[in-house]
């Protein structure tokens, strides 16, 4: 007979799926993108990457130092900490979905780019990294170490730092069009900021 699962194991697998699946249509999306006119540095990119790869080793090896819990383990927070994967990973499958053909893993204005604002991108301008990062921190409090949350802490540093060169980009593609949306859509948190 299998032993039952616990509470927190099944909330990490289903954090783990979820997880897997925003892989998977980011690999599948990969092959439909138009071709781009403009792309940000290879300098930028390279640090940005250098930051993820920094967050992975992180979360990946068990420095002993950064093992220790943030959060008490109780199942309110894990249950908490579950939903939060799952809306925040959600949101951002919905947003690459709706962004189409105008996504690219880097900053760049595609051939024939079209501002996109409906969908989730009504609600916020980087609805893509607002969903990472619900399922980011979701993902660090079901696992509860100080690991998870500082690798968290480093995707979302990644992420001001690609929203900097997006929102140039963006205002100079598309001039007064985008300085409204700026003006009626919150970067990253609904109404906020």
């Amino acid at each position: 007979m299998m032993p039952m699962l616990t509470l927190v194991e099944y909330s990490q697998h289903i954090v783990g799926f979820c997880w897997v699946t925003f892989l998977v249509v980011w690999a599948v999306g990969a092959f439909r993108t138009k071709r781009s006119s403009r792309r940000q540095s290879l300098q930028s990119i390279l640090v940005q990457r250098a930051v993820v790869v920094l967050a992975v080793i992180i979360a990946v090896l068990p420095f002993e130092a950064l093992n220790w819990p943030f959060l008490p383990s109780s199942p309110a927070v894990t249950l908490a900490a579950t939903a939060a994967t799952v809306l925040g990973v959600g949101f951002a499958i919905w947003a690459r979905v709706y962004l189409g053909s105008n996504w690219s893993m880097n900053v760049t204005v595609k051939a024939e780019h079209t501002l996109v604002r409906g969908g989730p991108y009504a609600w916020v301008r980087h609805p893509i990294y607002t969903g990472m990062i619900l399922g980011l921190l979701g993902t660090a409090a079901v696992h509860k170490e100080v690991r998870y949350l500082l690798a968290a802490a480093l995707i979302a540093v990644m992420f001001l730092l690609k929203i900097a060169i997006e929102e140039r980009f963006m205002a100079e593609e598309f001039g007064e069009q985008y300085a409204t949306y700026r003006h009626e859509v919150k970067a990253l948190i609904p109404f906020v900021w």
